[in-house]
């Protein structure tokens, strides 16, 4: 008997979850079953982020949690629930399989079968941003290599388990050599660990394409925070339909799982929602309970309904379905097929299909890291840049000398062209540019001391490396 968390959430929340519930527990799911409150009644409480401690507590004690969609509240500074779930709870791994049932449910990709793997701690979802001047913002992107090993690990661990064949990785890192530079370079190491599994990399702007207009040639996908965020409701979408896509999240100890789409207020009390998203999260959450029979019987039971064209209203169509029903009554005529496996479409077998598991990220030995120079940051509401590349000049040290100022990441000095616009926010590269000088981190104090004296607004600063004797930091475009 496994001990679970659930939360009936907002909207349609408590009707889905109802129905999941009664089809979990006529297929025989051995579920203790501990209910919590999360959402905006808790929001509207005062309590920003959701949830309380005490139902913390009980997500942590019981490792896996049953979740169905909730309502985050407009305004008021109300944080992200999901978000602050998957980082609170170290849950690297989102899961989405997207597979089509054509022609029970209409798409122009009848042989779809993608599970996008999506890395969900870091990348821009670190939420690190500040505003520098009046004209320019930041976002933060970062990604390290503990987290591209776990979800590049958990990928191929994964395919392997599941019985697919190919791995794919989707990066643009050839704009972004530094951040998607690791992550690609980190499937390349891992996959070599897997050589039965084929591996391929897709710079994600053509990889997005091929996704949208030939999915059935992708198997397993995975990707950094961002793009997977992006792409995985995509791959839902063209299956069919977002409403029937589920979701895991995985980490090294707990889980959540749940439906992708959202509370759907507008449908709330009207017994119309589908719950087929939040069943396929539960199906998911028995698989990684390892009640691999009991998921096999439900999926496939869902399957079989589906196919009887027994449909709610949002995928009800007069040519495919032969019943339009509630949320209750899809529910009975799932428990009606258990035990029944679909004729058309492919049924499912998960008796061999043991829970995945990653072994903990170690961190690797210390490089050689040696300091190189600086990039000032500084807010200067001019537009010559010869103007300010002459102010910069006054403020170097012996070791430290201005070597380009860029804007936006375009050089604009020395040799600029009088096309680039430029904003109030300069970057201002101090280096050693004479050979075998090798700056101190004191220089970089010394330098600001300069700057202030000069009158200089500094915002950041960034340190520039090298790692072992390779160049740890960007060039500047047109550089």
């Amino acid at each position: 008997m496994d001990r679970i968390t659930i939360a009936k959430g907002d909207g349609i929340g408590p009707e889905i979850m109802d129905a999941t519930l009664k089809i979990l527990k006529a297929a025989g799911a051995q579920l203790e079953i501990d209910e919590i409150q999360v959402g905006e009644s808790v929001y509207l409480q005062g309590n920003t982020s959701g949830i309380s401690k005490d139902s913390w507590d009980v997500i942590r004690r019981n490792k896996v949690f049953l979740k169905a969609p909730i309502t985050t509240p407009q305004g008021g500074g109300y944080k992200s629930l999901n978000v602050t779930t998957r980082k609170s709870l170290g849950l690297f791994a989102n899961v989405r399989p997207c597979r089509s049932i054509h022609p029970f449910v209409k798409t122009k990709h009848p042989k779809m079968d993608v599970v996008i793997i999506r890395e969900n701690e870091e990348d821009l979802y670190a939420g690190i941003e500040h505003q520098q001047t009046d004209e320019v913002v930041q976002c933060l992107k970062l990604i390290s290599r503990p987290g591209c090993e776990k979800i590049v690990r958990y990928a191929f661990e994964y395919a392997k388990g599941y019985g697919r064949k190919k791995v794919t990785c989707f990066t643009k890192d050839n704009i972004m050599k530094q951040t998607d530079g690791l992550f690609h370079q980190v499937f390349d190491e891992i996959a070599k660990e897997y050589p039965e599994i084929e591996n391929e990399h897709w710079i994600v702007d053509i990889g997005a394409a091929k996704l949208a207009d030939t999915p059935e040639t992708f198997d397993v996908i995975v990707m950094p925070n961002l793009y997977g965020d992006v792409l995985s409701d995509v791959a839902a979408q063209i299956t069919g339909s977002v409403g029937l896509a589920g979701s895991a999240n995985i980490g090294e100890s707990c889980a959540m799982f749940e439906a992708i789409h959202g509370s759907a207020p507008r449908r709330a009390g009207q017994n119309l929602a589908n719950p087929s998203g939040l069943l396929q999260g539960a199906i998911m959450m028995l698989n990684h309970l390892g009640q691999n029979k009991v998921a096999e019987k439900v999926e496939n039971a869902w399957l079989k309904t589906m196919e009887d064209g027994i449909h709610t209203y949002d995928i009800y169509d007069e040519a495919t379905s032969s019943k339009k029903v509630g949320t209750s009554e899809f529910a009975d005529a799932v428990i009606a097929n258990l035990g029944m496996e679909p004729k058309t479409l492919n049924k499912v077998k998960y008796e061999n299909n043991p829970p995945i598991s990653v072994p903990k990220a170690v961190r690797k030995q210390r490089s050689d890291k040696q300091l190189r120079g600086v990039d000032l940051f500084v807010d200067w509401s001019g537009e010559n840049p010869n103007e300010i590349a002459s102010k910069l000049q006054q403020i170097e040290t012996e070791d430290l000398k201005l070597q380009v100022i860029t804007n936006r990441g375009v050089k604009v000095w020395p040799n600029g062209f009088e096309e680039t616009f430029c904003t109030d926010h300069w970057r201002c590269r101090f280096i050693a540019l004479e050979d075998g000088i090798r700056p101190s981190k004191a220089d970089i104090p010394q330098l600001l001391q300069n700057a202030i004296a000069t009158e200089l607004d500094v915002i950041k600063t960034e340190n520039l490396y090298f790692f072992n004797g390779k160049q740890a930091f960007s060039m500047a475009q047109g550089q």
